[in-house]
């Protein structure tokens, strides 16, 4: 049993690795939320495993404390569940916050609870697997086993109700895949789990024995559901990072002429480059931002080589055109920072009039198509030439 209940540990412990998000992204409440009850999932599966409570037990020196600390885990793991599915509806952040403090509350007097009734129990006989069915009627012990019960099967209920809700909706793509794996993976908790163990420990309150559905039915089931619902909760948000990194992939394929064009201008290291055989792990939202700063750090490099009379053209030239002044604008500004780029390799004519102060406003992608359309333009002619000679040279062959 200990293996099924490590590898559904490892699993969820993996899913809480490949949610991280970059070191320089801003923190979102929900991709935070998400991890938190992964890895609580990963932790209460770690601590119920029988090989765990053994090793808690023999370097405590207390029997059955494993107990307390995998009840409290799994009441955590409820309490974390809520917590996501507010973060996962969303609304007021002022609301969000009220609610969640209140689940906070509520889970965290169930733990407190938990812990003073062990220690007040009698408890000295170790069980690893079968100890909520063998202390089913000892004082304060089935008063602890009865709360985390209620106390979990309470969650299931409320993140049931939510999510059927939720699932009669219009909702669509991979937000009803989520809530429909959501559902399922509670019914086998609350079923395979929940239902087994209260029906064992009321068994034994009654005088009858169905200790099975307590040590065989109730663990891998548990791990079974915590796999499927985290997948529910985890598959969306995978989905919208993984639309996210597509679309920085593209604007860092984009941005590449444009870092080809101004790199020789800063005199200045680029910030944390990644080397080419660091760019294979690294995300390419990463990699976007450490460009945008090597490009945004060149560009106000280029502030010497701008010539301000070329922007007062640009605009006039756009206003005749018939366009807005922030369009006149953007294209001054482009105008600006390419004539900048030509003379600093050398191919302007005539010293700058650079402006009192520059700053970039433009957007980084739009700058770049323009000054890959104007190296395609400027290679044009080149490539005719070339093409030329090629002809020439086998006119004089032949």
């Amino acid at each position: 049993m200990s293996l099924v209940v490590y590898m559904a540990s490892f699993l969820l412990a993996l899913a809480a690795i490949l949610l991280r998000r970059p070191r320089r992204t801003p923190r979102s409440p929900l991709s935070i939320a998400t991890r938190a009850t992964a890895f609580i999932a990963a932790v209460c599966f770690f601590w119920s495993a029988p090989v765990t409570l053994a090793a808690v037990n023999h370097a405590t020196g207390i029997p059955n404390v494993g107990a307390p600390l995998t009840y409290g885990s799994i009441s955590a793991l409820s309490c974390s569940l809520i917590i996501l599915l507010i973060h996962w509806k969303g609304g007021p952040q002022e609301q969000i916050r009220r609610m969640t403090r209140l689940v906070v509350a509520v889970y965290g007097t169930l733990i407190l609870a938990i812990v003073v009734l062990f220690s007040l129990a009698d408890a000295h006989t170790e069980r690893l697997t079968d100890l909520d069915t063998y202390y089913a009627n000892t004082p304060f012990m089935r008063e602890m086993i009865t709360l985390y019960l209620m106390g979990h099967l309470a969650s299931t209920i409320v993140l049931s109700a939510v999510c059927l809700k939720w699932a009669r909706d219009e909702v669509t793509g991979l937000l009803r895949l989520g809530l429909r794996l959501i559902l399922v993976g509670l019914l086998l908790d609350a079923l395979g789990f929940t239902v087994a163990k209260v029906t064992a420990v009321v068994a034994r309150w009654m005088g009858y024995d169905l200790d099975f559905l307590s040590t065989t039915v109730a663990p891998p089931a548990a791990a079974l559901g915590a796999l499927v619902y985290s997948a529910g909760f985890v598959l969306p948000r995978l989905a919208s990072a993984a639309a996210a990194e597509r679309q920085s992939l593209a604007t860092y394929r984009a941005l590449r002429p444009l870092w080809s064009a101004v790199k020789d201008v800063a005199t200045a290291p680029p910030v944390a480059e990644p080397t080419w055989w660091q760019l294979w792990w690294q995300l390419p939202s990463s990699r976007v931002y450490l460009l945008e700063a090597n490009i945004r750090d060149a560009l106000l490099q280029l502030t010497a080589y701008i010539d301000q009379r070329v922007g007062r053209t640009a605009f006039e030239a756009a206003v005749e055109r018939g366009e807005q002044r922030a369009e006149a604008r953007v294209a001054a500004e482009k105008a600006m920072i390419i004539d900048g780029i030509r003379r600093a390799s050398g191919k302007g004519d005539g010293p700058a009039d650079p402006p009192e102060k520059f700053r970039v406003t433009i957007d980084l992608v739009e700058l770049a198509h323009a000054v890959d359309r104007l190296r395609e333009a400027a290679s044009a002619p080149d490539q005719v030439k070339a093409r030329r000679r090629q002809v020439s040279d086998t006119d004089v062959r032949s």
